[in-house]
């Protein structure tokens, strides 16, 4: 799979180049294609991703024994709740607010972030502990970065449909670890059976299944 944290960063560079795409500044103030976000909130919550990440390395907080993925998801309020749960509502708020200063500020913000983390994350431990400012557990910056990675590929591809624009490509360093978890994750909600269905009989498939 390679190193995780080198591809964290390929992703967060390949998000930032889509920031500063003409079409995303074009669309800003348009809907997006994801519900009840506008492009400029898509924006600022990709952007997010980076500073999520910065956050958590610098958090003055003594770490606890970092939990698994799976138990991490499971914890998370967001993961299944409807679009007006306050867990969701605070997301879609936090990406207009990193938004609010206009599409050449936060391209230029998270290029510097790109270039701090670029500095400092290939000297850190892969096991190390992380204790999540958004939360009251750790992760081990591995499992920390794979969260950061399904966001970045994820609202990656919401962003470039958002505006009209082909999804940007990225290298299989990047793509097997999001879609090895978005399967341990659907296998969870739904079981491996209705998993396997969807993968290999349409006809039997469920009519809806996802990770989240």
């Amino acid at each position: 799979m390679g190193d995780r944290r080198q591809a964290y960063l390929v992703a967060a560079a390949s998000a930032v180049s889509l920031l500063g795409d003409p079409a995303v500044s074009a669309a800003w103030d348009k809907p997006s294609a994801l519900t009840e976000f506008s492009v400029a909130g898509l924006a600022g919550h990709l952007a997010l991703q980076l500073v999520r990440v910065r956050d958590a390395l610098a958090l003055d907080r003594e770490a606890q024994e970092p939990i698994e993925l799976i138990e991490h998801f499971s914890r998370s309020p967001w993961v299944q709740a409807g679009l007006d749960h306050e867990s969701n509502v605070y997301v879609r708020r936090g990406g207009e607010a990193a938004a609010a200063d206009g599409p050449a500020a936060l391209v230029e913000r998270s290029q510097a972030l790109l270039d701090e983390l670029s500095a400092i994350l290939p000297a850190e431990p892969a096991d190390r502990a992380i204790p999540l400012p958004w939360a009251e557990w750790s992760l081990r910056l591995d499992d920390l970065l794979l969260t950061r990675l399904v966001e970045l590929v994820v609202h990656s591809d919401d962003l470039a449909a958002s505006v009209g624009i082909e999804t940007p490509a990225l290298p299989d360093s990047v793509i097997d670890p999001v879609v090895e978890l978005l399967a341990r994750l659907a296998v969870h909600r739904h079981g491996a059976t209705a998993v396997i269905r969807t993968l290999s009989r349409a006809e039997r498939a469920p009519a809806t299944i996802s990770a989240f």
